[in-house]
């Protein structure tokens, strides 16, 4: 019984740790709440070349205010794709020679790999969600869904980490040229929302698994004894058989 909640408990953490993510990952896709709250960094792109008078960095797109007047989605979008390649007036440190001439050597890899990550982790949870059900019946399944559940933990890990650095030192960029940029509270807080109910759900899978074992350690011994007692019964009545054998024909 204790194992069935610990993997009920842990299927409903990840549940609410993939709608989490997926929340992150739809934002700039439709202007319903509260995808369209949900963005990265906010800033003001005023006076540079193609960009607009406010930017939005969503997962698959740049938008302006509200995640209006959304350009084109594309996966792992450069960052300096809010402007025209080689644009004046923009903060030294994100211009740079990748993206067309739009975004600086940091500033892609570090956005790059951090997509990649948000795409691998959300593999590894909704592959875990499906193995949770296991959980539910038998210490083998508890395992494995909790050892999914710490994969897919590590690959988010990363994911929000990059996450966090990249647009934390982009808004800095923009501050330091004097220009308004702040985080989103949405797109963060889903982030590291999804990430602390992965981590609680990893650790309900990994009691589901001890308390499956603790069932299992139990039974074993029972019936070993019961076992035991067995064989010790049939040979004191071989014993016995064999001296009234011996009885009768001396």
């Amino acid at each position: 019984m204790e194992q069935g909640i610990h993997a009920l408990l842990a299927l409903v953490f990840l549940a609410g740790s993939l709608i989490l993510l997926w929340f992150v990952i739809l934002s700039g896709i439709t202007n319903t709440s509260p995808l369209r709250q949900t963005y990265f960094l906010q800033a003001d792109t005023s006076g540079i070349p193609g960009a607009r008078a406010i930017s939005q960095w969503t997962y698959f797109r740049i938008c302006g205010l509200d995640n209006t007047d959304c350009g084109p989605s594309r996966p792992a979008l450069p960052l300096g794709d809010a402007w025209d390649p080689d644009a004046a007036n923009v903060p030294s440190e994100l211009i740079g020679r990748h993206g067309g001439g739009t975004t600086s050597t940091t500033y892609w890899y570090m956005w790059r790999f951090g997509w990649v990550f948000y795409l691998i982790a959300l593999f590894f949870e909704t592959a875990a969600f499906f193995a949770g059900f296991l959980a539910c019946f038998g210490r083998l399944g508890a395992a494995l869904s909790g050892l999914v559940s710490l994969v897919a933990l590590v690959f988010l890990s990363v994911a929000v980490s990059l996450m966090t650095a990249t647009f934390v030192m982009m808004r800095n960029a923009f501050v330091g040229a004097n220009r308004d940029a702040s985080l989103g509270r949405y797109a963060f807080g889903f982030s590291w929302g999804a990430w602390a109910a992965l981590l609680i759900s990893t650790i309900f899978f990994c009691l589901a698994r001890r308390s499956h074992r603790s069932s299992d350690m139990g039974a074993p011994r029972s019936s070993r004894r019961f076992g035991f007692g067995r064989r010790k019964s049939v040979a004191s009545r071989k014993s016995y058989d064999g001296r009234r054998v011996k009885e009768e024909y001396p």
